[in-house]
């Protein structure tokens, strides 16, 4: 019997996809990728490790872009645009060179999904959709936030949401979310969508990438780890709606400083990569609340994105993990399962109904402290001064008491196997349908 085969799209985020490749065979399944190359992607940073984690089985079609310099002219710099005639030529001729049962979007340039209606009405082919953010969103409007990018390139990216989203999302064999909260949202827009065609699959643990770094010659540039000091890092994106927990935190440290000054005069907080934008037009986000919460001296922003396995370099040599989450209830952290891997004490302050909330205390991987959209940061100080002091009586090296049973789950073999399950009955159901 054939394996069955998806070529899936992917350009800046391709997480989902590396995780599964080591395990598809396992389950039935072989992959051919099409992917975006990275020196086409406007602010994307290139790591040459990551190729070393692709299985040598598999394929890899790369594309170009238009470059950035050419378009600009006309006021695009969407990779999406810039990308989508490659992406269609080349995954025309894959389809009518090779056999393939089925096509797996997962990415972040939503633009590139919507190939997913050429590809079904030509070659009689389904496809699914992996939503890690979602396409059409009004957070941004209901909140007054600043949108990542600013309004004008949300904006338009929006415009093409409106367009292209609703039939795409219709005729699509299955639906993938990280976030719980977003099937609701589908089903609320699109009421043609029936529940069994949607599934909430967080991103696998990459268990494999953390017993390859150490065999890797990588060398943060962050912090020195020997420096005499403690260093607590924060790595991921900023943004406004991530204000309510860094001022809860910095404030916490602030008024505990004051009562306990010895206890800070070692200690160093990092937050990397917090920007989405070129390093050339990188705003920092974090630096100035901690300045207005009176810690500029403890707190250093690198917002320029940093290579993956230089990411968890940092992780791994840290003191102290912080997690901080959005005022976004939706908000799913795909950064979690790196930091709880990372085996450092972690200090997570997410929204209450985050799904990280649960899966650190099942795991027992970090302290938590949680928080409604609404709730102002001084609500928060004394919980979080708590879980500071507890953080501070941490020796150098302590690691949690993870129950590594429970996280079992989160595994990327475990959420291969789920992946390929609804690969599987993706086809089933289309077959059954006569498409």
């Amino acid at each position: 019997m054939v394996s069955p085969h998806f070529p899936p799209i992917n350009a800046a985020d391709h997480q989902r996809v590396r995780m599964a490749l080591p395990y598809l065979k396992e389950y039935g399944w072989s992959a051919h990728v099409l992917a975006v190359e990275s020196t086409s992607i406007e602010g994307g940073v290139s790591d040459p490790c990551l190729m070393r984690t692709i299985p040598d089985h598999v394929p890899v079609t790369y594309v170009k872009a238009l470059p950035v310099w050419l378009t600009r002219k006309i006021g695009l710099g969407s990779l999406g645009l810039r990308s989508l005639p490659y992406l269609l030529q080349a995954g025309d001729r894959l389809l009518q060179q090779q056999s393939f049962d089925l096509v797996f979007f997962s990415n972040t340039v939503f633009t590139s999904m919507a190939l997913g209606l050429r590809w079904r009405s030509r070659f009689g082919i389904p496809y699914v959709l992996d939503f890690q953010d979602p396409w059409l969103n009004d957070y941004y409007e209901r909140s007054g936030v600043s949108p990542p990018g600013g309004r004008f390139k949300y904006g338009f990216a929006q415009l093409q949401a409106r367009v292209l989203e609703p039939k795409t999302v219709t005729q699509a064999s299955h639906i993938i979310t990280v976030s719980p909260a977003y099937p609701q949202t589908l089903q609320h827009r699109y009421p043609a969508l029936k529940p069994h065609q949607l599934t909430v699959l967080p991103f696998g643990a990459p268990q494999n990438d953390f017993d390859l770094l150490p065999t890797l010659p990588i060398q943060q540039q962050i912090f020195d780890p020997n420096d005499g000091k403690r260093h607590w890092v924060y790595v991921g994106r900023g943004g406004e709606d991530m204000a309510l927990a860094l001022r809860s935190l910095f404030l916490a440290i602030q008024m505990d400083r004051q009562q306990n000054p010895d206890n800070w005069r070692s200690i160093q907080l990092h937050f990397v990569g917090t920007s989405y934008a070129p390093q050339a037009f990188a705003a920092k986000t974090v630096e100035p609340i901690a300045q207005a919460c009176g810690i500029a001296d403890l707190v250093k922003e690198h917002p320029d994105r940093i290579p993956y396995f230089e990411a968890l370099q940092v992780l791994v040599q840290s003191d102290a993990i912080l997690l901080i989450g959005s005022d976004d209830a939706s908000y799913t952290a795909s950064k979690l399962y790196p930091c709880i891997l990372a085996q450092k004490p972690i200090l997570a302050i997410f929204h209450q109904s985050s799904s990280v909330v649960d899966i650190l205390r099942d795991c027992q991987a970090g302290q938590v402290i949680t928080f409604h959209t609404q709730s102002p940061p001084q609500s928060l100080i004394h919980e979080v001064a708590n879980e500071l002091r507890l953080l501070l009586t941490r020796p150098k090296g302590w690691q949690p008491p993870t129950n590594w049973a429970a996280f079992q789950p989160h595994t990327a073999w475990q959420m291969t196997a789920q992946l390929c399950q609804i690969f599987d009955r993706s086809m089933i159901e289309f077959s059954a349908l006569g498409a």
